[in-house]
């Protein structure tokens, strides 16, 4: 027998996946995260990249 149905099976379950979007809670986001502020890169310092360029 072919995998007809089972190919079936599995392309509707990864459309549904691909299309799925669930109401996102920005604010428990946030919290978990842990930012606060406007400041998106506080805490870190030039220092933190000053190495970055060397690897190109």
């Amino acid at each position: 027998m072919g995998r007809g149905r089972q190919k079936a099976k599995h392309t509707k379950i990864a459309r549904d996946l691909k299309y799925f979007s669930p109401d996102t809670n920005y604010n428990a986001l946030e919290a978990e995260i842990g930012t606060h502020g406007s400041e998106p890169h506080a805490g870190w310092s030039e220092e933190d990249f000053a190495g970055e360029d060397s690897r190109r």
